[in-house]
């Protein structure tokens, strides 16, 4: 048994093949997974029922496992933020959250630096967010 806060081994075996510069994918229920992921990404499916699990608690997690050099999330047509964005920045703080459109949050998705998408039951819209994985510091 492991003894980390992840423990999902599909998820671990995902970003152990990663590496920095790699961009990982949390995605809400809504996202369309079969047209706006990279051909070569390996999907995680943790969509268990619609609101479960939430975007954030995924990344929450995440966050004990690797480092993260950039956030960009998918703005709203209007330009109002969703309330989801406070929380990411509560989780990343010092990362600033680059907001991209629907169509250029799409094209970053199905474009090579994708490793892995995280398909969640998240309902919250616009709970999208790309992740560039950073780097491991040796000490």
């Amino acid at each position: 048994m492991l003894r980390y806060p992840l423990i999902h081994p599909p998820l671990l075996g995902a970003l152990a093949r990663a590496g920095h510069g790699s961009v990982v994918l949390l995605a809400d229920g809504n996202y369309p997974y079969a047209t706006a992921v990279a051909p070569a990404a390996e999907t995680i499916w943790l969509n268990l029922r619609p609101g479960q699990i939430p975007v954030d608690d995924v990344l929450e997690t995440l966050l004990g496992v690797v480092p993260v050099e950039a956030a960009r999330v998918m703005a709203t047509e209007t330009g109002e933020e969703p309330d989801v964005y406070e929380r990411f920045r509560e989780l990343l703080p010092g990362t600033p959250l680059q907001p991209l459109s629907r169509t250029d949050f799409y094209a970053t998705a199905r474009g090579p630096e994708l490793a892995v998408a995280v398909a969640t039951g998240e309902q919250r819209l616009y709970a999208n967010i790309l992740l560039t994985l950073g780097v491991v510091n040796a000490s």
